[in-house]
């Protein structure tokens, strides 16, 4: 099929990239010229502006959006919406709030336009593995989107959750979830590390991969993280967040669900940026691993 991309960041570009591997015509866009020059010399379509995007696809269009949360998804929405027509369809890839989703949709029903939310992960791995993809919205868009999404998933990597705003609903408690974790195997190997045994923490993190009830993908990549640097040594303990763990404590909160191990793991991060140890250490390490989010020297 063909399918629009705005949005060439990290994540925009390699789904390009894995689309086009998968046989798909890819229109591209992106606010640096740099970028959409790019991913034409790996066989995109470049377009200038949104009009020259709308226009290089034929009906019923779909594109995909990959820009940061918040106001540059609005703008972004609201200027492909106003060069679309009745039957296209909108997607929001990125890290969106859920009930800026559910409004979206109400928001471009009367034109005809369809929107979608897909909640993505896979970070920079998803150009080799597949992106595990939350999607919500009408079962008739999907429907046209499955050839898209059946290659940037792995397979049973995608599913459609729900209607617009469920897809963002499950990434963001995904995310939430994704913070617990983080902050147990921090406080795990902050502990071993700080035992007078000499632990070699390369080969833990390898040995619980082997059949224990902790192991996981996010434990695979600590020991590639050990590998590289055993003791972390130049990275700064200081994690951010992307505001999902947020998002997630409040529905908890106005919902009435207790959420203490996400709670705790949020607050972590804000105490990190005080203080500086082991555990942030593996926290900011792991999330270079798996996403490519920049580290703090020290």
């Amino acid at each position: 099929m063909e399918l629009a991309m705005v949005g060439l960041g990290r994540m925009g570009a390699n789904m390009v990239r894995r689309l086009l591997r998968g046989g798909h015509r890819i229109v591209v866009s992106d606010r640096d010229p740099k970028q959409v020059e790019m991913m034409v010399s790996e066989g995109a379509v470049g377009a200038k502006t949104l009009k020259d995007l709308a226009s290089a696809l034929k009906p019923p269009r779909a594109v995909w959006i990959m820009v940061p949360s918040g106001s540059p998804t609005e703008q972004t929405v609201n200027d492909i919406a106003a060069v679309l027509s009745a039957g296209d369809i909108i997607i929001d890839g990125g890290n969106s709030l859920y009930k800026d989703s559910m409004r979206r949709a109400d928001t471009l029903k009367p034109k005809g336009v369809h929107f979608v939310d897909a909640g993505t992960s896979g970070g920079i791995w998803g150009l080799e593995v597949g992106y595990c993809l939350m999607v919500g919205g009408e079962a008739a868009a999907l429907k046209y989107l499955e050839p898209a999404l059946k290659t940037l998933a792995p397979k049973d990597g995608y599913l459609h959750v729900g209607p617009s705003g469920a897809g963002h609903f499950v990434k963001m408690v995904h995310n939430g979830i994704e913070y617990g974790m983080l902050q147990a195997y921090a406080e795990g190997f902050a502990l071993m590390k700080k035992v007078p045994f000499n632990l070699d923490l390369p080969k833990i993190s390898h040995l619980w991969n082997q059949g224990s009830v902790v192991r996981s993908w996010l434990l695979e990549l600590a020991e590639r993280a050990f590998q590289k640097n055993a003791n972390l040594n130049g990275i700064k303990g200081y994690v951010e967040d992307s505001g999902e763990g947020r998002w997630t404590i409040n529905e908890a909160v106005a919902l009435g669900v207790p959420m203490p191990v996400i709670t705790a793991s949020l607050f972590a991060r804000f105490r990190s940026r005080e203080d500086d140890d082991f555990g942030d250490k593996v926290i900011a390490a792991l999330r270079n691993e798996f996403g490519g989010h920049a580290v703090k020297s020290t």
